[in-house]
């Protein structure tokens, strides 16, 4: 038929077929591909959801860690800004008096065991020698640990605060700040151990023994000052366990060092002086392994031991006044010591073991002052003034209490408290003198003590400064020098200064309180 192409009829059909056929094998290829496409970008995402889940579980893990370690940290530290008052405080302070008492066993060690395992002959001249050398080092090492105050102040008032993790940067100030101390101690201690003992107007008996004494001390105090200053920081973070366990380790190490160098090897005095040092030794050797094993409310790092210019000048406003309130206070008995050492041997020695038994009926009053500042500063942190003005009153309460015990211990039983450090009479004999008029003070210290606590958790640590200077240099060495050239010559009448001292300081106190007080009502803040 004219116009067809030539070949069968319906070619032209199947050809159409055929272009629909290859058009949809395209099609179709095109979808394959797309799908392939598709999938492998499904596949990728699915690793990138997969990597992300994976993130995800790994920063949860993190966080969760850190939440952990942060719950941790924080359970390390007693807040005292809730809650009851009583029950904490008291509950803080047992260990800080256990930890005193056996700080002033580790003292009384030293010169018991020295009194008992001595030569008759020269027992008076070692016991002389022991108990004015320890006051010198008791002098030295109060200021260290006053001044360390101020570290335990500005820690207790970061946490009241809610400023726990800077507590690191404070701790290495404080370790770059106390060895530059110690090696300054270290030096006056060896090099001038002769003229301290002279100005000390040590018997002639027992000078070289006293000068032997600070000597070997002194050449401990770098071990002597990272001792208290552990203790502080602790203390800092509303932990008294720790240094009571710390303590516990020195007095143990102390009486088997004195009784294997002074009753064993009888080294006397040289062999008190060693033990002392070396118990202190061991005891920071473990603090140091107690504190890498526990978690601290904050992270002490090798950078942060430095000399950082802010933190150790909050420091030293804070631990000055308290560490210079100390030291002088502690210079006007050492005062009083070289009055009573130009008595003679008997005097000298008989003023040592008062002191020694003095150290145990104030321990009340010192863990109240201790527990007080550490207590106060938290809640002056937070603002809670009403809570501190409470605890100060439960506190000078109870050691008023306990020292009317002590009262009437020291008074009508001082020759036996005596006794047991000196097996001659005559020694005995004086420190009861003595005794009798620290017996009246157990009446007044734990009320001043636990205001003195009190005035340096809020900060007032130049108060407490100026008061301790009136009252030992007004009162105290005045009345003590008079008082030993009246004839006859009466330790008891020598020993009046202190309680004298005591009852202007409470005068002191009861008035600057009254000041506070009305500067809280008015402004809401000291």
């Amino acid at each position: 038929m004219p116009g067809w192409p030539e070949g069968r009829p319906g070619q032209k059909v199947a050809a159409s077929d055929n272009f629909r056929r290859k058009r949809k094998a395209a099609q179709k290829a095109e979808k394959n591909q797309a799908g392939t496409e598709n999938k492998a970008g499904t596949e990728e995402q699915r690793k990138h959801r997969r990597a992300g889940k994976c993130f995800d579980r790994v920063e949860r893990g993190k966080m969760k860690t850190k939440t952990k370690a942060e719950n941790k940290r924080q359970a390390q530290v007693r807040t005292f800004t809730e809650g009851k008052i009583l029950l904490p405080l008291v509950r803080f302070a047992l260990p800080v008096l256990a930890a005193l008492f056996l700080q002033a066993m580790y003292g009384a060690v030293d010169l018991l065991i020295v009194g008992q395992f001595t030569e008759v002959s020269s027992v008076s001249a070692h016991v002389s020698a022991v108990s004015t050398g320890s006051q010198i080092m008791l002098t030295l090492t109060n200021l260290v640990a006053s001044f360390a105050m101020g570290a335990t102040i500005l820690l207790g008032q970061q946490i009241g605060r809610g400023e726990a993790r800077k507590g690191g940067e404070t701790i290495g100030a404080c370790i770059v700040l106390f060895a530059c101390i110690g090696i300054v101690f270290t030096i006056l201690c060896v090099s001038g151990a002769g003229m301290i003992a002279t100005v000390m107007h040590a018997p002639r008996e027992a000078f070289d023994l006293t000068k032997i004494y600070v000597r070997i001390c002194g050449g401990g105090m770098l071990v002597i000052i990272a001792y208290n200053l552990i203790g502080s920081i602790f203390r800092g973070i509303g932990d008294s366990v720790t240094p009571l366990i710390t303590v516990a380790i020195a007095c143990v190490c102390n009486i088997v060092g004195d009784l294997i160098l002074v009753a064993g090897f009888h080294l006397g005095t040289v062999g008190a002086a060693i033990a002392t040092v070396g118990a202190q030794a061991v005891s920071v050797v473990v603090s140091l392994l107690l504190m890498r094993r526990r978690t601290l409310p904050f992270s002490l790092e090798k950078e942060h031991i430095r000399f950082h210019r802010e933190l150790t000048g909050r420091i030293t406003r804070l631990g000055l006044p308290i560490a210079t309130q100390d030291f002088l206070v502690g210079i006007s008995f050492l005062i009083i010591q070289a009055i009573v050492n130009s008595l003679g041997v008997i005097p000298s020695a008989g003023i040592g073991v008062a002191e020694k038994v003095c150290a145990f009926i104030m321990l009340v009053p010192m863990a109240f002052m201790q527990s007080m500042s550490a207590f106060v500063a938290q809640n002056a942190g937070a603002g809670r003034f009403d809570r501190a003005e409470k605890a100060l009153r439960y506190g000078i309460l109870l050691s008023l209490a306990v020292g009317t015990v002590m009262f009437w211990l020291s008074f009508f039983h001082g020759i036996s408290l005596a006794s047991l450090f000196a097996r001659d009479m005559e020694v005995a004999a004086a420190g009861a003198d003595y005794l009798k008029a620290y017996a009246i003070d157990c009446l007044l210290t734990p009320i001043f003590f636990c205001f003195i606590g009190f005035y340096n958790g809020i900060g007032m640590t130049r108060f407490v400064m100026m008061q301790g200077i009136v009252s030992a240099f007004c009162v105290r060495v005045p009345v003590s020098f008079l008082m030993s050239k009246r004839v006859p010559v009466s330790l008891f009448h020598i020993g009046l200064a202190t309680p004298f001292s005591s009852a202007l300081q409470i005068v002191m106190c009861l008035v600057c309180m009254a000041w506070v007080n009305a500067r809280i009502r008015k402004n809401g803040v000291i």
